[in-house]
C-alpha cells in the first residue's frame, strides 16, 4: 500500500494488490476529511500543504507545464472537499447537530514556501540529505504557523474557507 501511494501514474505501472490495481490517490481518491471532522471531538482540523495551491508565473516548458499539471491535479480534490465544507458551515442549520459540527469547525493550514521552489522530480528524491532538509523545513514551518496561530487555535480558524467560495 505504500508503494501504491508513492505511485505516481505517469511514472510508473500500477502497483498491484490482491489482484488489483492502484496508483497514488491524490489525483482522485485521497482519503476524505469528513468521517474526520464527523467522529472527531476537536473542531480544529490543521492542513499540512504540500503541494502549492498557487504559483507565481505561468509554465512554459513541458517539465515545468507537467510539474503544474501534478499540482492542480493533487489539490483539486482536497479544494474540491474544503469547498463543499464551506458552503455546509453557510447552509447547514446551526440547530442540528451535524450542521453545528461543519459550523464550528476551525480549519487551519500548515505552508511553507520552500514547496514552492520544488518541482515534480522532487517527488522522485530519496536522498537522505534532501528528505532531512523536508524533514527540517516541516518542523520550521509547523514552529512558524505555531508562533504565529497558537492562540487560535481552540478558538478561532486561521484559514478562511469562505474564501475558497469566491468565484464559484
Amino acid at each position: 500500500m505504500l508503494l501504491a501511494s508513492a505511485c505516481l501514474p505517469t511514472l510508473f505501472h500500477a502497483v498491484e494488490i490482491d489482484g488489483q490495481s492502484y496508483w497514488d490517490g491524490g489525483y482522485s481518491g485521497n482519503p476524505t476529511i469528513t468521517p474526520l471532522i464527523r467522529e472527531c471531538a476537536s473542531r480544529d482540523t490543521i492542513l499540512v500543504q504540500i503541494n502549492p495551491v498557487e504559483r507565481p508565473g505561468t509554465p512554459r516548458m513541458a517539465r515545468d507545464i507537467l510539474n503544474r499539471l501534478n499540482e492542480v491535479s493533487f489539490n483539486a480534490v482536497l479544494l474540491k472537499e474544503m469547498r463543499m465544507i464551506a458552503l455546509l458551515r453557510q447552509i447547514a442549520p446551526a440547530e442540528d447537530p451535524e450542521g453545528e459540527a461543519w459550523a464550528g469547525m476551525r480549519i487551519h493550514r500548515v505552508a511553507s514556501d520552500v514547496m514552492v521552489d520544488l518541482g515534480y522530480s522532487s517527488k522522485l528524491n530519496a536522498e537522505w540529505e534532501f528528505l532531512t532538509m523536508l524533514r527540517d523545513e516541516g518542523r520550521r514551518a509547523a514552529d512558524a504557523f505555531l508562533s504565529t496561530h497558537s492562540a487560535d487555535l481552540g478558538v478561532r480558524s486561521t484559514y478562511e474557507l469562505d474564501d475558497l467560495l469566491r468565484g464559484v
